[in-house]
């Protein structure tokens, strides 16, 4: 009777990979949406549409800039084409952006941890890859994350899951392995359809401009409902890492 084979030594398991990070841009990172207001009020001036309100463009907060034209095209009957909206605002967009734009500093810390630790970070956005290179240069956060993905990118903008999902691959990371960083309901809505764990500071709760609707972000695994003011980098990376 031949004697039994050896089996070979067992291979300790693999260390669990630290989550992945992807941050949404504009309100989340950096205070960049009065200058897609008036950048949007702009264009529209352009082609004769005036009075264009705070309260008109907050409807579209987390929508990309894309659809947020296609829409506005359509409803004031605008003689252009989207393209053609999307490069008068980008260039409106840019020379605001140009002289001044904010990051807000709890997001700073946080980035700058989560980088610290050896996070894997992304930016995932509705803007175009202009404005995303712009905001990220002008903040001094391009050399903190290296990766990211406009909505122009992928075939479909936020609430649909595309460009998480492009980050996550960029990332070469697992979509369940991923944290998304909020500040909009449509995309606390992508995250979720991603199959991703989301933190959600919402927008316009510390603005003065009217504060959103506490259900849709209810799919977010930690809220800071204050918004900005209350965010806090400690209890986010606390959470992130599943030590909070």
């Amino acid at each position: 009777m031949s004697p039994r084979p050896t089996p070979p030594p067992a291979q300790p398991p693999s260390p669990p990979r630290s989550p992945a990070v992807i941050f949404d841009l504009d309100g989340t990172l950096v205070d960049t949406e009065p200058h897609y207001y008036e950048a949007g009020r702009r264009t529209l001036e352009t082609y004769g549409v005036t009075g264009f309100t705070w309260e008109e463009h907050s409807q579209f907060i987390g929508i990309g800039t894309r659809e947020t034209l296609r829409t506005l095209r359509d409803r004031y009957g605008i003689d252009a084409s989207v393209d053609e909206l999307l490069a008068v605002k980008n260039r409106h967009y840019l020379e605001l952006a140009g002289t001044a734009t904010d990051v807000f500093p709890g997001m700073r810390a946080f980035v700058e941890r989560l980088h610290t630790a050896g996070h894997r970070l992304a930016v995932a956005s509705g803007s175009s890859r202009a404005a995303i290179e712009a905001a990220l240069a002008a903040t001094g956060l391009s050399a903190l994350l290296p990766v990211s993905v406009s909505a122009e990118e992928v075939g479909r903008g936020k609430p649909e899951p595309d460009v998480f999902l492009a980050a996550a691959r960029l990332l070469d990371t697992d979509p369940a392995d991923c944290v998304v960083v909020e500040d909009a309901a449509p995309g606390v809505e992508a995250a979720r359809r991603a199959g991703m764990r989301c933190i959600a500071v919402p927008y316009a709760a510390d603005t003065g401009r009217g504060g959103p609707d506490p259900s849709a972000f209810a799919s977010a695994g930690l809220v800071f409902p204050g918004g900005q003011g209350e965010f806090d980098a400690d209890t986010a990376y606390a959470w992130t890492t599943g030590r909070g």
